[in-house]
């Protein structure tokens, strides 16, 4: 533990813990680099390394084995299932240094990426979006979609609850757990 209020396994490296917010864990064998910002409580398992450039909000939950490369930014309350990946590069070749063409990814807050899936890069991720295991998103999703497969596709909505939403004949939804009403219009889902 330090002054921060943070905790710190001895086997990680942290090159600036001013970047942290406080309550955040850092598990085993992780690698956060010097200049990302990292939001308060959030946890980081076991071998996950962070980048530079990346930018990540409050409570945020990182399990096992993930890479957060240059040029992604995670909302508060994302949840990155163990060894999912994000890219950051469209086109990759060894031989050929392609750090000045990085493309952003934007992941808005309460989104769920499940086990195995890929992210590549250049997308926005909306608020509460939920990706299912091993799906491969290769283009931007809506909030509260629920997408799965490869490519990903949209296959439902789900509540920022995380229950699966099924509209009634007026397009509309209830989440029995928060009351929250959702509504479903031209294609997309808000909170009304």
């Amino acid at each position: 533990m330090s002054e921060k209020n943070l905790y710190i396994h001895e086997t990680a490296i942290v090159e600036n813990i001013e970047n942290i917010g406080d309550g955040t864990k850092v598990w085993h064998w992780c690698h956060i680099s010097k200049g990302a910002k990292i939001g308060k409580n959030c946890s980081f398992g076991q071998n996950v390394y962070v980048a530079n450039t990346v930018e990540i909000g409050d409570g945020t939950k990182v399990q096992n084995n993930v890479s957060i490369y240059d040029e992604v930014y995670l909302g508060s309350n994302v949840f990155c299932g163990p060894s999912m990946v994000f890219t950051n590069v469209i086109n990759p070749r060894s031989g050929i240094n392609r750090k000045s063409q990085y493309l952003k990814t934007i992941v808005k807050e309460g989104v769920t990426f499940g086990a195995n899936c890929t992210i590549v890069c250049g997308v926005t991720v909306g608020e509460y979006a939920f990706i299912a295991a091993g799906a491969v998103v290769n283009k931007s999703i809506n909030p509260y979609e629920l997408v799965a497969g490869v490519p990903a596709k949209k296959i439902g909505w789900m509540t920022e609850f995380g229950e699966k939403i099924i509209f009634d004949e007026n397009n509309k939804y209830v989440c029995e757990h928060t009351k929250k009403i959702y509504a479903l219009n031209d294609g997309l889902v808000e909170v009304i």
